[in-house]
């Protein structure tokens, strides 16, 4: 786990949010096992949530943004390796039996899939999903009980009452989609993970689910993770920003801080590779992520960097508060903090890595 590093310059007094998180995570690792060996998908991530609050989770594919919501609920595939603190109202959920976690799914912790298709059961009805799911939790339920409180959540979606007993192959791709969110939100859980909630709906459907995700924290006072590849969805609905590269959170922050102000160049490129009505060229990051089997020494970014130096090739780098509020793990932040830099690097820890720049030009090319 990297170190804690406090720039020198403190954090304006009064921008701390003082209120308990809901969830807070501290070095929570996810590994795979493979034959070539272990494969790191989330290596020592931190972030709090807290009530009321959407942290978007963002990154390329393959960076372990679905691993790592999938793992603070206790859903991580058979296999897969859990450690580390996953603290929800003072209960660290990775010291929990998988009986304990069902119980707190639903009530407690919501999932909202991605793809609604594969999890909706095609031979039950919408009223049945509602019903099973309710009489689960809630076997104290009557049945008019279980009707009102699916319909309640229905109608929240957008959903008229006239729906309720059909088939999920009678909805459109954005009504299924509603009706996910409608059974992850039925049993009121005060924290839900939405795995990209918009994927493969359009701009007009995916403007309601937005907006249906904002009414809920603001009704329920729910707090959200949004897993997402779309920055402008974070922007728009997001209170912070925790962005991932190949297993590690490298940046986190106030959403409108860190795209108005990105510290992390992994950061700076996501966003220079954004298309906008203004875009007249397109930006791509070089190379691809690294083979999380056998990481990079030092900064995991390093070897598609452009500013990358010696010490980000040998040196992991520390988590660096600044003045923002907003936490980045890069030798650009932390080079000037006394100590910091081993003293082995701390000579020519600083030149430009050639490397980097090498496989830069050849990609390009």
């Amino acid at each position: 786990m990297s170190a804690h590093v406090t720039s020198p310059e403190p954090a304006p007094a009064g921008t701390a949010d003082t209120s308990r998180p809901v969830l807070s995570v501290r070095d929570l690792r996810v590994w795979y096992g493979t034959p070539r060996g272990p494969v790191r998908a989330v290596d020592s991530v931190d972030f709090d949530v807290r009530p009321g609050e959407t942290l978007g989770l963002v990154g390329e594919s393959g960076c372990g943004k679905s691993t790592l919501g999938r793992g603070v609920l206790g859903l991580a595939p058979e296999g897969a390796a859990v450690d580390g603190e996953v603290n929800f109202r003072g209960t660290n959920l990775v010291s929990l039996s998988k009986k304990q976690l069902q119980e707190l799914r639903g009530p407690e912790l919501g999932l909202i899939f991605q793809e609604p298709m594969t999890r909706l059961n095609p031979l039950m009805r919408i009223s049945e999903h509602f019903a099973e799911t309710l009489k689960t939790h809630e076997p104290g339920l009557t049945k008019d009980q279980v009707r009102e409180r699916a319909l309640e959540a229905l109608r929240g979606m957008g959903i008229p009452p006239s729906r309720y007993h059909n088939y999920p192959h009678e909805f459109s791709g954005g009504m299924r989609q509603r009706i996910m969110i409608a059974l992850a939100l039925v049993l009121r859980p005060a924290f839900v993970v939405a795995d990209e909630p918009t994927t493969a709906l359009d701009v007009l459907v995916e403007a309601q689910i937005i907006r249906i995700l904002a009414d809920l924290r603001r009704n329920f006072d729910t707090a959200l993770v949004l897993i997402t590849h779309n920055l402008g969805i974070v922007a728009e609905a997001c209170d912070r920003v925790a962005v991932m590269y190949a297993g590690r959170i490298v940046e986190q922050g106030d959403a409108r801080e860190v795209f108005a102000r990105p510290q992390h160049p992994y950061t700076q490129e996501l966003l220079r590779s954004t298309i906008s009505l203004s875009t007249t060229g397109l930006h791509y990051i070089p190379g691809a992520p690294p083979d999380l089997v056998e990481p990079p020494t030092g900064c995991r970014f390093h070897p598609r960097c452009p500013k990358a130096m010696k010490v980000c090739a040998a040196v992991e780098p520390p988590d660096v508060l600044l003045n923002s509020g907003s936490t980045s793990a890069c030798w650009h932040q932390a080079q000037n903090i006394a100590g910091a830099i081993p003293p082995e690097h701390a000579t020519d820890g600083r030149e430009p890595l050639a490397l980097a720049e090498e496989i830069s030009v050849a990609d390009e090319a």
